[in-house]
């Protein structure tokens, strides 16, 4: 090789490594700006801020929605190149998305690639009737509104159970929505859980159970869930009524007279209030209520299907504000009971129980 062929291989050797490191130093620049980019916390955030991606938005348009929630962090070229590395731009999943203080553009996206939206609690508290319950529904936000114009008859017959009261068919518990689910979503959740919730129970019920079908288990645990202020004396509330029913003995418990009363009632059970028939007055009709009285929980569900043992077959509150009541096996130690709760409240005595036949 000539001395200046030489040259010229030493000179193309010198440019290529030049270009070599230039190119190694631009992609380590490039490489600490994008890693510094996407790694940082998003500046500006406040507690409660959230974007939405909706049905059929591309990459572009969420990263214009990010721009008017007040994101400034970032080119659109980091942006989408950050989007593309973490595959993030063809899996965008729909739904509302938190901008938490202290949150990066990484799991930003890294949460719209995997759907981690923001979850909603509606709680259906042990004890509500269905009024209660729906008025929960109707001021439940962001949950869309599908039943508030819809009468009882019609909710059920959405939820597809035409003809069935609604009145304890849906499980008191937490049940969580995100935003675009609608009430009738969490109606049909609520509703299967009960029905499930009702057979697994049905099945472990106590022998010689005064209770024909898991129907009638329903009815008297909704009553046991309304007569509770203790919830350890559930199963003893059972008891006395299980009992009473095995008898052919009226009920005789304050919160189906109450609920019998409807809308009408104002916080007080007055004399003509128990002498009153209706369809749910357990002072003038034996046995079970017609429909349930509330929403009952498990617990209740559980008492009503395995009743405490024992001769009790009557209660009265304690009167203390404890909640508890004392239980007794006769009317006369019944009255005695009631005698010492109305003397503690100061006020005159309601109708004496009717004595056991």
């Amino acid at each position: 090789m000539s001395p200046g062929s030489k040259r010229g291989c030493r000179f193309v050797l010198i440019v290529l490594f030049l270009l070599l490191a230039i190119a190694a130093a631009c992609g380590a620049w490039l490489w600490q700006r994008y890693t510094g980019f996407s790694d940082q916390s998003i500046a500006g955030l406040q507690a409660g801020d959230s974007v939405v991606v909706a049905s059929g938005d591309s990459f572009p348009s969420v990263l214009r929605k990010l721009r008017a929630a007040g994101v400034e962090q970032g080119s659109d070229l980091e942006w989408r190149v950050l989007a593309r590395r973490l595959q993030v731009a063809s899996s965008l999943k729909v739904g509302e998305y938190a901008l938490d203080p202290g949150i990066t553009p990484r799991d930003l996206l890294l949460n719209m690639r995997d759907g981690k939206v923001i979850n909603y609690r509606i709680t259906i508290v042990e004890g509500w009737n269905i009024r209660q319950l729906r008025a929960a529904i109707n001021a439940a936000t962001p949950l869309l509104h599908e039943t508030n114009q819809l009468d009882d008859a019609a909710l059920m017959k959405l939820l597809g159970h035409p003809g069935q009261h609604p009145e304890g068919r849906f499980l008191p518990e937490t049940y969580v929505y995100s935003r675009g689910d609608s009430d009738v979503d969490v109606l049909k959740r609520a509703y299967e859980a009960m029905e499930k919730a009702l057979a697994e129970v049905w099945k472990t019920r106590a022998s010689e159970l005064p209770l024909k079908s898991p129907e009638e288990a329903l009815i008297l645990a909704s009553i046991i869930e309304k007569e509770t202020g203790l919830a350890s004396e559930r199963p003893q509330i059972a008891g006395v009524f299980a009992r009473r029913l095995k008898l052919g003995m009226k009920l005789q418990t304050d919160p189906t007279v109450i609920y019998g009363i409807g809308s009408g009632y104002d916080g007080n059970i007055r004399r003509r209030d128990l002498l009153t028939d209706t369809p749910y007055n357990t002072y003038t009709r034996t046995g079970l209520t017609p429909t349930p009285i509330a929403m009952p929980g498990l617990d209740a569900l559980r008492a009503a299907v395995n009743p405490a043992p024992g001769d009790a077959l009557f209660f009265v509150a304690l009167g203390n504000g404890s909640g508890s009541h004392i239980f007794t096996a006769t009317l006369g130690e019944h009255n005695a009971a009631v005698a010492r709760y109305l003397q503690q409240l100061r006020r005159p005595p309601l109708p004496e129980e009717e004595p056991l036949q």
